[in-house]
């Protein structure tokens, strides 16, 4: 891989808007992408790509935005240390580019220059604004008021800003009653109105009126669960009895499944309960195979394990028959309906019912959970999307010179690195390596642009979940498309270039 030599920075126009940036070397050639901060480096795909979304940035200028943001953050952390008590807040300017720092001796503001920072001189310290801020604590513990709902301290205005709600005498009351400085606060009105926020969490019980089921897994907008739990438009409320959402779609008999959308009140999470104070996360719904052991959660009798026997039972129930689901030997009781079956990190299915108990033993049957997400065109929330952190990925691909990760759902593509592509100024050999899920079917692509598209150069697509390719091209723009063309799940791809 080229390096890129001191010099100054220049942007190429390429065709159909792809943007590179290089740097002009001592004899003013054009060399390889300029190398990026080791904080940048270190972002993850998912990062990048949600920072390029939610923050209108490219994929260059997002891991730049990473790497000035830590450098921002390693001057304010030494320069509050070297100030001391004069020292007064810090901030990004509004071009997130350089780093203003507040002081309360101007004597001090040399030494802000010094360290690459733009120094302000204000009146009230860091400290000062804490110790207003916890006499605003301090008065909300005694008298909390509800058209107030929440105070800061502002470093930008050197004040303590507090927020009113339905105009503002109830708010300058609170400052008055609490004793601080009221010249060192801004009561500002605000239409905010803060509540708590609740996991979807898969295993976790869930009401509907006077009944109750299991959460499955969680998919984009809520959760899939079993049909018999609730009809469309059926209202649920959480574990906690807090409003939570509503069937949006149900099918029983015939098929056991529904899935309900939740409020703004609920974040879907990648997680399973695992009735041991801890989670298992979900990294993807490759099915598992006749013979291994699998594990359920649920809100009854929490987790219970067993093996899976079959699949395609008809099963006849009271209400009626329900087809394609699958047999186990796990145990479950009322209650536990709708709740998540896993083997591993994979989503099997939501149960449906069974016979005996888990005192006794007996027999339980599950929804395969693919079915339901092609039947209402949801998205399984795995590992790949979030906090907590997901497990390590595949890590089979060693000795090439960049590795990434991701997550896939079957029949998904990802495109490396980052969603973007790059560029060898050489000819050479291009190597990659896919490690996925075992018992997937995962494909690796090389594609290169011929001025007007992307064209695959070279590709494995054999029925493992793991692949190879290598490629002796000429200079040019490349990246790598990862293929789920059959299952779910975490990869891992090492790819070198020349």
């Amino acid at each position: 891989m080229n390096r890129a030599l001191a010099g100054a920075a220049a942007a190429i126009l390429l065709p159909a808007g792809l943007v590179a940036i290089f740097t002009a070397g001592p004899a003013g050639a054009t060399s390889g992408p300029t190398p990026v901060a080791p904080a940048a480096e270190a972002a993850s795909p998912e990062m990048l790509a949600a920072m390029q979304r939610d923050l209108g940035l490219t994929a260059t200028a997002a891991r730049a935005r990473i790497a000035s943001d830590d450098a921002a953050s390693r001057t304010q952390l030494a320069l509050r240390k070297r100030l001391g008590a004069s020292f007064a807040g810090a901030w990004l300017a509004p071009d997130a580019k350089s780093l203003v720092v507040a002081v309360t001796d101007s004597a001090k503001a040399a030494e802000v220059s010094a360290a690459g920072a733009t120094p302000r001189v204000v009146s009230r310290s860091d400290d000062q604004l804490d110790r207003i801020k916890e006499g605003l604590d301090a008065a909300a513990a005694k008298a909390p008021s509800a058209s107030v709902p929440g105070w800061y301290v502002d470093v930008k205005t050197n004040t303590v800003v507090v927020q009113a709600r339905g105009g503002t005498a109830a708010a300058r009351a609170f400052v008055k009653a609490s004793g601080v400085d009221a010249a060192a606060v801004r009561v500002v009105p605000t239409t905010e109105q803060p509540r708590l926020l609740y996991d979807v969490r898969g295993g976790d019980a869930y009401y509907m009126g006077g009944g109750r089921c299991s959460v499955g897994f969680s998919v984009n907008g809520g959760f899939v669960t079993a049909g018999h739990c609730g009809t469309t438009g059926t209202s649920t409320t959480g574990f906690n009895q807090v409003a939570q959402g509503s069937f949006q779609g149900s099918s029983f008999p015939g098929n056991d499944y529904a899935w309900v959308a939740v409020n703004s009140n609920w974040t879907p999470q990648p997680w399973v309960n695992n009735y041991a104070g801890g989670n298992v996360t979900v990294a993807g719904s490759t099915v598992a195979a006749i013979g291994a052991a699998i594990c359920r959660s649920g809100s009854t009798t929490g987790w219970r394990c067993g093996t899976v026997q079959a699949y395609n039972q008809t099963v006849n129930y009271a209400q009626g028959s329900v087809s394609g689901l699958t047999r186990t030997n796990a145990c479950a009781e009322p209650g536990d309906s709708g709740g998540s079956w896993l083997s591993g990190q994979q989503a099997q299915g939501v149960t449906s019912g069974g016979s005996g108990n888990c005192t006794s033993g007996g027999t339980t049957y599950f929804q395969p959970v693919n079915e339901i997400l092609s039947a209402y065109g949801r998205t399984l929330v795995t590992s790949g999307g979030g906090t907590p952190p997901p497990t390590d990925p595949p890590t089979g691909c060693t000795g090439y010179e960049f590795s990434v990760s991701g997550s896939l759902s079957s029949g998904g593509s990802a495109y490396q690195p980052n969603n973007s592509y790059y560029y060898s100024s050489l000819s050479g050999t291009h190597r990659g390596c896919l490690d996925g899920p075992t018992g997937t079917d995962f494909d690796l692509y090389l594609q290169k642009w011929n001025g007007s598209g992307w064209t695959a150069v070279a590709q494995g697509t054999s029925s493992a979940a793991d692949e190879t390719v290598s490629y002796s091209g000429t200079a040019g723009y490349y990246r790598w498309r990862v293929h789920a063309y059959s299952g779910s799940g975490s990869y891992a791809l090492g790819y070198s270039n020349p």
